[in-house]
């Protein structure tokens, strides 16, 4: 571990500007226009990889962008631990809210980051943080002190929904064979108070419409008489949520999960900040279900939030119609035991039996996700804890988020695998806004963690 770490420090500016040429590669995978650039991302990943040692590295096809795969299998009596990442990012837009072009990184000191910060887009989602195993790995190969078994699989789809990554991995089920998955797509606490992530929430997303007139109407026309879409779907959706900040939906609650009194003491060891969590948003105040702190409501308890409403006329001037429909798109964020299957039926009928019998209702489904859990008594757990409390020399507590990543109930549905949830950034780093950074300590802390866990975890 000595020579590992001393290889890390050598080599950290490095491993900086190579960081660099990958995000200098604007591998938008929401957008067809950017389908080059991420190809040529994939291939760039698959280079590092080679250069870092693994071996059968390819990019393998599917219907959608590729994935780039890797390994290194040193004995078959040793566990094998297969990291997961994904290549492809966000769109940058709006580029005018940027402090520099997104895909031209530089770093900048900041109040959190005194010793600089990466700003990019993809810097800290997820570029940043598999490129720190990709340099572990490296690090471990060149100092021949390699623990275990090493897999990568490293995608291009995940900021649309990892569409191919199910079939890839149900079709290649004896080739991913692993032991435990390892991710770093997750953030932690702060810097002063590092955390492995437990739990995610999983994800029911709907779109919903209500049509009321066969047509637009002259609002001076028939204003007073006949039924506003817009106006009845905000009476629905604020019937969704009471003043105590309970879901409404029948049956919502009956299969979540109960946590206990001592895991909750536990969690709020964090020492949620009210203030400082209002302020860094800049709000004067927040709210949520009755009885939970910020950071239980934000993790442990499941939500429903509207992420997006309109209908009628929104374009310059005014145009005085009452509209024939008006639509929402609604998340539900939910915790073990629910599923997104379970949600969005009972949301459905919910919806139906709320609206007045003046209008149609209908309730689209979207994409959706499972929660995840992983035990802090499990031995990836404990390998992770001890890895990061050796980096940071600081105690090392766990964590539940408020996301989601579905891929980690197929992983253990398909692979009999946990996922160990190792992230290294802020959930102040600005992911998927503009100016997206990711700390140099953070970057450093998990080269320097990676090793560690490979080693706890191969004991």
């Amino acid at each position: 571990m000595e020579k590992t770490l001393e290889f890390i420090q050598q080599n950290r500016e490095r491993f900086v500007e190579e960081l660099f040429e990958l995000l200098r590669i604007p591998s938008v995978s929401a957008d067809p226009a950017y389908r080059n650039d991420v190809i040529a991302c994939a291939e760039k990943v698959a280079d590092f990889l080679r250069s870092a040692g693994a071996d059968a590295v390819e990019l393998c096809s599917t219907s959608g962008n590729p994935i780039v795969y890797g390994e290194k299998i040193i004995s078959d009596t040793l566990p094998t631990v297969l990291v997961y990442a994904h290549y492809d990012v966000q769109p940058a837009d709006p580029l005018e809210l940027w402090s520099e072009p997104p895909f031209e990184p530089y770093i900048k000191k900041t109040d959190l980051h005194p010793d600089g910060a990466i700003f990019a887009r993809g810097s800290a989602d997820d570029k940043g943080q598999f490129f720190m195993h990709i340099k572990a790995f490296e690090a471990m190969m060149k100092t021949d002190s390699l623990p275990c078994n090493v897999k990568f699989i490293i995608e291009g789809e995940e900021e649309v929904g990892s569409v191919s990554l199910g079939g890839f991995v149900k079709e290649n089920k004896k080739k991913l064979q692993c032991d435990c998955i390892l991710i770093s797509d997750t953030h932690i606490y702060s810097s002063e108070q590092p955390t492995v992530t437990t739990g995610l929430r999983g994800l029911s997303y709907v779109e919903v419409e209500v049509e009321g007139p066969n047509r637009d109407l002259h609002s001076g026309l028939y204003g007073g008489a006949v039924p506003n879409p817009i106006h009845i779907l905000s009476r629905m959706i604020a019937q969704l949520i009471d003043d105590k900040g309970h879901i409404t939906i029948d049956g919502f609650y009956d299969n979540v999960e109960n946590v206990s009194g001592e895991e909750r003491a536990e969690m709020n060891r964090l020492k949620d900040n009210p203030e400082e969590f209002k302020k860094s948003i800049g709000l004067r105040g927040v709210e949520g279900e009755e009885g939970y702190t910020t950071l239980e409501r934000t993790s442990i308890r499941p939500t429903l939030d509207v992420n997006g409403i309109w209908g009628g006329y929104t374009g310059e001037g005014a145009k005085t119609v009452i509209p024939s429909k008006a639509y929402a798109k609604i998340s539900m964020r939910l915790v073990p035991y629910q599923t997104p299957d379970e949600i969005t039926e009972k949301f459905s009928a919910y919806f139906e039996k709320i609206a007045p019998e003046n209008v149609k209702v209908k309730v689209t489904p979207h994409h959706g996700g499972m929660p995840y859990l992983l035990p802090a008594d499990s031995k990836e757990f404990l390998a992770a804890k001890d890895a990061m409390s050796q980096a940071f020399g600081k105690e090392v507590l766990p964590y539940r988020s408020g996301g989601s990543i579905p891929i980690t109930a197929l992983f253990e549905e398909v692979l009999g695998a946990k996922s160990v949830l190792m992230g290294f950034g802020l959930d102040s780093d600005a992911i998927h806004s503009p100016d997206e950074h990711f700390g140099l300590y953070n970057f450093l802390k998990g080269i320097e963690s990676i090793p560690r866990f490979f080693e706890n975890f191969s004991k």
